[in-house]
């Protein structure tokens, strides 16, 4: 733990985001154009950049300027879809690894994600109904067998994630945009008498688990908690040896329709922002978006379409093209990124340049093909990448080292915040192109005017690439295996 220990960031890491160690020149850089003022932001491999301020990657209008070879060119005027927010899942598992930090590691921690000047801005969290994978076991919140739900309470969350949560809402400002997930029924809902392992709920209890709904998200806003939106089920194709529950998509459109939207549109929820899916892209559009959001009667309780990454799992290709597919089908409809994760635990890869590589990968690509929020999994894990109570070890961009009190900031963290930090809720994407595919960007323009465009390098070489709109044109270069955010 040595090497891992000389890496990990000081307290309050994330003050040094705005002042870099970096041979930082001109930082008011202009155009050549108008000159606007540009700002460069870097994060690369195998040097001590890390979210810096980075203006000496801009080419002097000299004669000695680097000759790029890759263009990027943006229309402002072209936009597409309009942001909604970056974040992560707030899970019984962060919340219980939070609980044992001292209160200045907490501080820091709180301050890294939620923070937008200090931290990396996240706007947007996901958390579990009752118990996941990511718990450290499972549980509900009504006794066995109460069909009625007259035992229906939250005490379990009240130690932990509740306090959390609060706390990420009042250091993100005040307001986090919320949406929630349910694993599965209580067992005695479901034909397998088992909230493990896969099994679907049984007819007789589609109605009390729609009132389960109910009485979580009120029960959570009773604890000064908004709840913006939720998911019908995590994973509804997957039987998993953990919480897991499966809906065949007439089964989710039946249950949207007769049950959970009437419900919610009963009991006063009815603006409550209703996720389908949230499940692995690929056949989104012909597996479950057509049936939905084609059926008046019953998209018209649907906002849009969640979906995770893990449909490489067995060596494919992300099918970022399912996304686009949906978008340009249904482009009133919403798509939303709702979990991802690296598996596989390995210490020794906290700092593994690869997994970031794979975060900035999706993100660029998701919100090129209409994504408007995106959520990573688990904020914060432990040192062995749990506690997970089947033992479903995992990456997040966070961990602690409980035993130290330490924070281990991965290369995933700052790689997320490339795009958590400046892209705001509310900008709308700019349509752009790039000329090589060793580069791939993504752009948007905030509500405040400022344009935010990102580049990622996965090459072993540094590229030379000139960024292009009407009245703006600068020559950058960015390192190899590099995430840059350009503000200008």
């Amino acid at each position: 733990m040595k090497i891992i220990n000389r890496i990990l960031i000081a307290p309050i890491l994330v003050l040094q985001l705005i002042c870099s160690s970096s041979k930082v020149v001109g930082q008011n850089a202009h155009t050549s154009k108008k000159n606007k003022k540009i700002e460069v932001y870097t994060t690369a491999e195998n040097t001590n950049l890390r979210l810096s301020l980075s203006n000496n990657f801009i080419s002097k209008p000299t004669s000695q300027q680097k000759t790029s070879t890759v263009s990027i060119n943006l229309d402002p005027e072209k936009t597409d879809q309009t942001f909604l927010g970056i974040g992560g899942a707030i899970t019984d598992a962060s919340a219980e690894v939070f609980a044992k930090l001292s209160p200045k590691k907490q501080k820091e921690f709180l301050t890294a994600y939620y923070d937008k000047n200090k931290g990396i801005g996240y706007s947007l969290a996901r958390t579990n109904i009752h118990s996941c994978d990511f718990s450290s076991d499972s549980y509900t919140y009504v006794q066995e067998g109460d069909k009625d739900l007259k035992t229906f309470n939250i005490d379990h969350d009240r130690k932990y994630r509740i306090p959390l949560i609060k706390k990420a809402i009042e250091t993100a400002g005040g307001k986090l945009t919320l949406f929630v997930s349910p694993w599965s029924p209580p067992a005695f809902m479901k034909d397998n008498n088992d909230i493990l392992h896969g099994g679907v709920l049984l007819p007789e209890f589609a109605q009390s688990w729609a009132n389960y709904y109910v009485k979580f998200i009120k029960a959570y806003e009773k604890e000064g908690i908004p709840v913006w939106g939720l998911t019908i089920q995590n994973e509804p194709m997957a039987k998993q040896r953990w919480e897991s529950c499966i809906y065949t998509p007439e089964a989710e459109r039946d249950f949207l329709k007769n049950f959970l939207g009437p419900t919610l549109e009963k009991e006063g929820l009815g603006a409550k922002n209703v996720i389908i899916w949230d499940h692995n892209r690929g056949d989104m559009l012909t597996t479950r978006a057509n049936l939905v959001f084609s059926d008046p009667e019953v998209s018209k309780y649907a906002w849009g379409i969640g979906f995770h990454w893990y449909e490489t799992w067995n060596g494919g290709a992300p099918k970022f093209e399912s996304v686009g597919e949906v978008h340009k089908a249904f482009p009133n409809k919403n798509l939303i990124f709702t979990e991802g994760c690296i598996e596989k635990f390995d210490a020794a890869k906290f700092q593994f340049w690869g997994n970031a590589e794979r975060y900035g990968l999706n993100m660029i690509n998701d919100f090129n093909n209409g994504t408007v929020a995106w959520t990573d999994w688990n904020i914060l894990l432990d040192q062995n990448g749990g506690p997970n109570h089947v033992g479903n070890f995992c990456f997040a961009p966070i961990h602690a080292d409980t035993t130290k009190d330490e924070l281990i900031y991965t290369p995933m963290y700052y790689y997320i915040g490339h795009l958590s930090k400046f892209i705001r809720p509310g900008a709308k994407r700019i349509i752009q192109t790039i000329s090589d595919k060793n580069l791939i960007s993504t752009s948007f323009k905030n509500s405040d005017g400022k344009i935010i465009t990102i580049v990622m390098n996965q090459s072993d070489k540094e590229i030379v690439y000139t960024l292009m709109n009407h009245d703006l044109q600068n020559t950058i270069t960015i390192p190899a295996h590099a995430m840059q955010t350009i503000v200008y």
